[in-house]
């Protein structure tokens, strides 16, 4: 029984996929990451299922890693960081191979992790309003297991432009640096989402599924080595003072020791 995600499928075989941590703004916690990662398993089995909307309930489509979590990992060790590192990692890896089309409905916000569920999208479309921003730096942590996502999605030119800043940006720049295809203003977002959803359905799903591994393996940026590197990357930096301090800041409600901001 899912606890953290929703998953509706109707008569057509159009799979809603819900993000429902509202409260939490849809952040990553550990259960979250692996009721995705069974849904992905199990979605790629199923040729009855022909695409798949992905989208957050609540105010924000996603705002990242949940904190209590990271926080957890800088009190664990070694082995126990790079496991969890490493379910973050898979469960990005399973979304990005779903056998059927992800199709993104982006709105309110979508922040580090955010960003990365995006980039294991097919498609992305988002509200004008919506803000993105890979802000991990703002607590002294890394974009690292979803930088191979990132970095295929926008290649590494458009991708340094907003890597490490941490600053938001509004979903027209997100368009222009590709992880947005289209914005969908006023309530027409879930809408639109299932009109894209539905050009798949005169497609044979077998082919659908083919046509996506092959695109995938043209491309051969995700290799598995890069994926470790995120792994690894990942649980570094978790060990790191500047994270501690910077997620000690962000439950202290007060600048980290870094910030030369007014």
């Amino acid at each position: 029984m899912n606890e953290t995600i929703k998953v509706d499928v109707d008569a057509r075989g159009i799979v809603q996929l819900r993000l429902s941590r509202a409260d939490k703004r849809n952040a990553l916690s550990a259960q979250m990451i692996g009721e995705l990662t069974a849904f992905a398993e199990m979605a790629s089995q199923r040729r009855d299922w022909r695409a798949v909307i992905l989208s957050g309930e609540g105010d924000a489509f996603c705002a990242g890693g949940d904190l209590d979590w990271m926080r957890q990992q800088m009190a664990a060790d070694r082995q126990s960081r790079m496991a969890e590192a490493g379910k973050l990692a898979g469960m990005l890896g399973a979304l990005n191979a779903l056998s059927q089309p992800l199709i993104g409905a982006v709105h309110g916000s979508a922040f580090g992790g955010g960003v990365g569920l995006a980039c294991v999208c097919d498609l992305v479309l988002a509200t004008p309003e919506t803000l993105f921003g890979l802000t991990e730096t703002r607590l002294g942590l890394i974009p690292a297991t979803i930088g191979p996502y990132v970095l295929a999605r926008l290649g590494e030119g458009r991708a340094r432009r907003i890597f490490m800043s941490g600053k938001r940006f509004k979903a027209a720049e997100a368009m222009e640096l590709g992880i947005v295809a289209r914005l969908v203003g006023g309530d027409g977002l879930m809408a639109e989402a299932v009109r894209e959803a539905e050009q798949y359905l005169a497609a044979a799903p077998g082919a659908v599924a083919a046509a996506k591994a092959l695109a995938r393996s043209l491309s051969r940026s995700l290799d598995p080595a890069r994926i470790e590197e995120s792994i690894i990357a990942l649980a570094d930096t978790w060990e790191q003072d500047e994270a501690r301090e910077g997620v000690a800041a962000f439950f202290d409600k007060r600048k980290p020791s870094w910030d030369r901001t007014g």
